[in-house]
């Protein structure tokens, strides 16, 4: 008997969630769809949903970013790198600011940013700087904006900004972390129909399910803009999906493994400073000119390790980081 209609899936199954994460499974989808759906879905999760991000910077003594601070440990570049690790939520419209000021030798975090009821500091523990001397002071000045994906400072105006004020790439996106994998499962008497999970991990200005379904009704309204749905015949089939808790349930052969040439160059435009390296990996990396993950992995061991303040510690965060990727350095010949 030949099938005239595609089998639906069963509805979103949360797997896991704790915190800003989450894992979520989907079944019953046809053979191939996915990776058509979990590749989709990956790219609008981490281009299209709307976040919060540092777009200007003022530092009180601070000209440039290349300056530094009396009675601070470290340098206005390393500050900046800090920052852009915090993570704000913002619940207004509109551009935003917020400040900190602190006195006296000891560390500078997050927390000491003096927020109102309409910004809220998702990660407070992020380390800033150190005030090395008691009479030593640190004074910033933060302008917040709500935006969608990446943002190059250079196109945020032709103008140039006043002195002290610095202007930094926006990075809007409030994912972390998001990872798709694909495998077989039982639908009636076929064993290749297909199971999608996703694992997704936010800053915690929105949750892990808030992320995805609102990356599935962006993907719907993109199909509705370009099809009329005026009528929606129900072609739903009839045929069981089978539960993974059944003996013929789910048949673990994974296909995870399989990007395909044009996700891979999607992957590699990957920009080091939107991944969770240290600082001073991340300092030493953006120093030596090397912005992403196509940069990175055109790099051998050894090239790293002549990096000035990149070493053993540094090495084994990259190889980790793009482990996760399923990508490697380049080997020596």
């Amino acid at each position: 008997m030949f099938h005239q209609h595609i089998v639906l899936p069963k509805k979103l199954n949360v797997v896991e969630e704790e915190g800003s994460k989450g894992i979520y499974e989907i079944e019953g989808l046809y053979p191939g769809y996915g990776h058509t759906l979990g590749n989709s879905l990956r790219r609008i999760i981490l281009s299209s949903l709307p976040g919060v991000s540092i777009i200007s910077v003022k530092i009180k003594g601070a000209e440039h970013e290349f300056a530094t601070l009396a009675g601070v440990k470290e340098d206005v570049l390393t500050i900046l790198l800090n920052l852009k690790k915090v993570r704000f939520a913002l619940h207004t419209d509109g551009e935003a600011t917020v400040t900190l000021s602190k006195k006296g030798d000891g560390p500078v975090t997050a927390a000491d940013f003096d927020t109102t009821g309409n910004i809220e500091v998702m990660n407070p523990d992020q380390y800033l700087a150190e005030i090395t001397t008691k009479t030593g002071t640190l004074d910033i000045e933060l302008t917040l904006a709500k935006g969608i994906g990446f943002v190059s400072k250079e196109d945020f105006s032709t103008a140039k900004p006043p002195i002290g004020t610095i202007l930094v790439d926006a990075i809007f996106s409030p994912i972390r972390k998001v990872n798709y994998e694909v495998e077989h499962m039982r639908v009636g008497d076929r064993t290749d129909y297909n199971l999608l999970r996703i694992t997704l991990e936010t800053d915690g200005s929105m949750t892990a399910k808030d992320a995805l379904e609102q990356a599935l009704k962006i993907m719907i309204e993109q199909f509705k803009s370009i099809l009329d749905l005026k009528v929606i015949e129900d072609t739903r089939s009839t045929d069981t999906i089978s539960s993974p808790d059944t003996d013929d349930g789910i048949i673990r052969v994974v296909e995870a493994d399989d990007i395909d040439e044009e996700e891979r160059v999607e992957l590699l435009k990957t920009r080091i400073d939107t991944l969770d390296f240290s600082t001073r990996t991340e300092k030493a990396l953006s120093e030596a000119s090397i912005r992403t993950l196509g940069g990175l992995v055109q790099k051998t061991a050894a090239d790293l390790l002549d990096i000035d303040g990149f070493g053993d510690k540094s090495l084994e965060e990259v190889e980790e980081t793009l482990a996760t990727f399923k990508l490697t350095l380049k080997e020596v010949k």
